[in-house]
């Protein structure tokens, strides 16, 4: 029996799950009408794509829903929040500079799991999110289910003290205790990025966007995957060559889900988007192209 999509989830008058599937613990209150547009859906639509518009794309809003933490442990998550967001505003003055952010699902699965775990260990370099405002990269970030679908996750995350992290950046914690997180810009920022021991104190998912986005000439594909397993670099080769500049703990995540999706527990675009967000782009891309000349760059060598 297939699995509720989102289980916490406020439904609409349809569900995306099968007729058959388990009840969602938080059952909607809507009744009649034809959208799956819950109560703040459509600014949150049209922020949406105003933010894309701007970049040329023009996405197909399926779906708005919102989390309706009715579970006891929602509820804890939602305290827990609450608590943080306290004690970071008494430490910055009285502003805990708390802001919405889009984070890029690697599909159903995974908001389902988002939802009900909180963000996993995949996340050790720090969870990488989009203002509401520029949602662009985490629509890259996002991959495409077999319903021709995407989804986002618009979350209210603590911001507090930030620091500049530059993309592509290996940096796991803040550089001191003056900063809470840390933005790719101070003055225009396009990703937030929460530190692994804060994505799930200071991230409370409200929200999942469902839609699609037609593929548009001249711009850039997307959502299209890296492909370090492709003929030219097989995986377990990418493992050896990133067990060379990584710490171990990564290559040990790296490896299990490599190991998973082996034993067909994870899709191959969850694999990818997972040693994504471990290795980062750049230098999955540095390591790819070294591969082809048979050399690692110099730059990328582990130094301890």
């Amino acid at each position: 029996m297939e699995r509720p999509i989102y289980d916490s989830f406020e439904k609409p008058p349809y569900d995306f799950a099968d007729e058959e599937s388990a009840v969602s613990d938080c059952e909607s209150g809507v009744s009649g009408g034809e959208t799956a547009f819950d109560e703040g859906g459509d600014l949150i639509q049209s922020r949406f794509v105003r933010g894309l518009g701007s970049q040329g794309l023009k996405p197909e809003v399926v779906a708005v829903r919102r989390n309706g933490c009715s579970s006891v442990m929602a509820r804890a998550r939602i305290h827990s929040f609450q608590i943080f967001e306290r004690a970071v505003a008494k430490l910055c003055g009285g502003n805990a500079n708390v802001n919405y952010a889009w984070y890029g699902a690697s599909g159903k699965e995974e908001i389902a799991d988002i939802i009900q775990h909180g963000f996993g260990h995949a996340h050790c370099h720090g969870l990488r999110l989009s203002p509401e405002d520029s949602p662009l990269e985490s629509v890259k970030s996002s991959v495409v289910d077999k319903d021709g679908l995407r989804h986002l996750l618009l979350c209210r995350v603590i911001l507090g003290r930030t620091e500049v992290v530059p993309r592509g950046s290996n940096q796991c914690r803040s550089s001191s205790e003056g900063y809470d997180s840390g933005v790719d810009s101070i003055s225009d920022p396009k990703e937030y990025v929460i530190w692994c021991n804060h994505i799930n104190t200071h991230v409370l998912p409200e929200y999942v966007l469902s839609f699609r986005l037609p593929s548009l000439k001249g711009h850039v594909k997307i959502g299209e995957p890296l492909r370090p397993s492709s003929p030219w670099m097989p995986f377990p080769t990418l493992i050896s060559v990133l067990s060379k500049i990584l710490p171990p703990p990564d290559i040990a995540f790296i490896a299990k889900f490599h190991k998973d999706y082996r034993e067909k527990r994870i899709s191959r675009h969850e694999l990818i988007q997972k040693v994504r967000l471990i290795a980062g782009d750049k230098l999955l891309v540095s390591v790819i192209k070294s591969f082809r000349t048979k050399k690692i760059p110099a730059s990328f060598k582990q130094t301890r």
